[in-house]
């Protein structure tokens, strides 16, 4: 019994790729394609290829190169086989295959699958215009399928280099796309496309379907903006196993939605909150994130959005995904993020923090036990309220800055520390001066003294206290800050608030 995705493959035997290219920072829609091809081998016990494109060499660092796999390892996407793991198939970087591509045009040529196309620019350009005039497709006529030794002879004596090109076959291809069923395209719109520039250089539409087929690679998951190169990549496949090159064996394709930005765009790489980076360093769990991203195009349930990758891998069905173009919604990223940050452990979500408190200088990489117990003892406090790791800084900074490095938002103290503050600041002093130093008591302390005694809104009563011992008008729960930070430091802090103000 065949699979409607693996046909006869067994489920061990998938193998599909993911080939970024290292010329900058990877993009939402980068992962997105990484985490589905990802979790497509993890659910048939498959294995996933990283390849990389990177025959751009004027655009490729190797800068970018470590950045890219830096940022897979934070994201948890690891491949079975590529750079820094090996495999059977390598070099599994494009730009240490050259010969490979080389021996194989070589192959194509001799085949008579490939010929030399010596048409200049502008002879191309002009034939295309006239076809256009006479309404006829525009694409390449064909002009040098067919060439004698005498013209071939004149064209070289010219000085003129010829391309490679595919011999297109003339009947429409048809492939049962995984994502969009079947889609047809038909041999006028199909010419016979460069494989190889004048200079020697190999082309895209070349080199993948080479590394995919010595690569045995068994399904291709990749964006719908490649739609139109899959038939000629189709045709590739069977002159390369007409020459015994691969398996033989054509990959399955399924081409994954877009992901709009605003405006019903195309999310570009230049627009806000399209690259990775941006989210690593506000402070996203890559768990929430790749939940997130697994959104566009798929979900686990219809009345559930919040899983584990655990849980998608068990899930994930590529037939499942929605052929339609998916909205980017940076808020719903940010809840489900949030979401992820309820679900982790009090003591590794104090672990996740410490390095946004730390680049800030707020704590030492490794804290000590004191404040390691402080962190902790805060994490009920803030847990429910951060939506972002970096949120830490600003909700838990007050309780780790000495007292000198100390200071207050002058947006808060300019908008709370007004009108009643000093009274309010003074009464608080007072107040908490002999209590016991425990959240209970310094709740009763303070609102018999603000509440009850100076006749305030319970606002008015503990803005201006919040605001001088953590320096912001929003922070943890006030009474457990208070206790956290100490009787010494508190009292310290409303004295040094009260003491800037004007005098009465």
């Amino acid at each position: 019994m065949t699979d409607e995705v693996l046909g006869d493959l067994e489920p061990t035997k998938v193998r599909v790729r993911f080939p970024p290219s290292p010329t900058g920072l990877l993009t939402v829609g980068n992962i997105r394609s990484a985490l589905f091809n990802w979790a497509f081998a993890r659910h048939y016990g498959g294995k996933l290829v990283l390849r990389i494109e990177d025959t751009d060499q004027s655009r490729n660092t190797p800068e970018a190169l470590a950045y890219t796999l830096e940022s897979l390892r934070w994201l948890g996407l690891t491949w079975d086989e590529g750079p820094e793991v090996g495999g059977e198939y390598g070099p599994y970087l494009q730009s240490e295959r050259m010969d490979v591509y080389a021996d194989v045009v070589a192959k194509l040529l001799a085949a008579g699958k490939a010929y030399h196309c010596y048409c200049s620019q502008e002879e191309l350009d002009q034939r295309r215009e006239a076809a256009r005039t006479a309404g006829q497709h525009s694409g390449y006529d064909g002009h040098c399928r067919v060439l004698t030794d005498e013209q071939v002879t004149a064209y070289v004596d010219e000085g003129r280099r010829p391309v490679v090109r595919l011999r297109m076959p003339d009947r429409p291809i048809v492939f049962e796309d995984l994502v969009r069923g079947e889609i047809t395209f038909l041999p006028e719109n199909l010419g016979d496309y460069v494989l190889v520039r004048a200079n020697g250089y190999p082309l895209y539409p070349l080199v993948n379907p080479v590394d995919d087929a010595l690569m045995e690679i068994t399904h291709v998951l990749r964006g719908e903006d490649l739609l139109p190169s899959t038939p000629r990549q189709i045709a590739l496949y069977a002159a390369l196993a007409d020459i015994g090159i691969g398996s033989g064996r054509t990959p399955r394709f399924g081409h994954l939605p877009f992901v709009m930005g605003e405006g019903n765009k195309k999310l570009s790489k230049r627009d806000p909150g399209s690259g990775l980076g941006e989210y690593m360093e506000r402070g996203f769990l890559p768990e929430g994130l790749l939940n997130y991203l697994a959104l566009l195009g798929w979900s686990i349930a219809e009345d559930r959005d919040v899983f584990t990758m655990a849980e998608m891998i068990e899930a994930f069905d590529i037939r499942k995904v929605n052929a339609n173009a998916a909205r980017f919604d940076p808020k719903k990223c940010e809840a489900i993020n949030a979401a992820h940050m309820r679900l982790l452990d009090p003591d590794e979500f104090a672990r996740r923090m410490i390095p946004f408190l730390a680049k800030e200088g707020i704590l030492p990489a490794e804290p000590s036990d004191d404040q390691l117990a402080v962190l902790r003892s805060a994490v009920p406090l803030v847990q429910e309220r951060m939506n972002t790791l970096s949120e830490s800084v600003d909700m838990l900074g007050f309780l780790f800055v000495d007292e000198a490095g100390f200071t207050l938002d002058p947006d808060a103290a300019g908008k709370v520390l007004t009108g009643d503050a000093g009274a309010v600041l003074e009464a608080s002093v007072k107040a908490l001066g002999d209590v016991e130093w425990t959240t209970e008591a310094i709740e009763a302390a303070l609102r018999t003294s603000l509440v009850d005694g100076l006749g305030l809104k319970p606002k008015n009563a503990f803005g201006p206290v919040r605001v001088a011992i953590s320096g912001r008008r929003i922070s943890p729960p006030l009474f457990e800050s208070l206790e956290l930070l100490g009787r010494e430091k508190s009292l310290h802090r409303l004295e040094q608030a009260r003491s800037s103000l004007p005098a009465d």
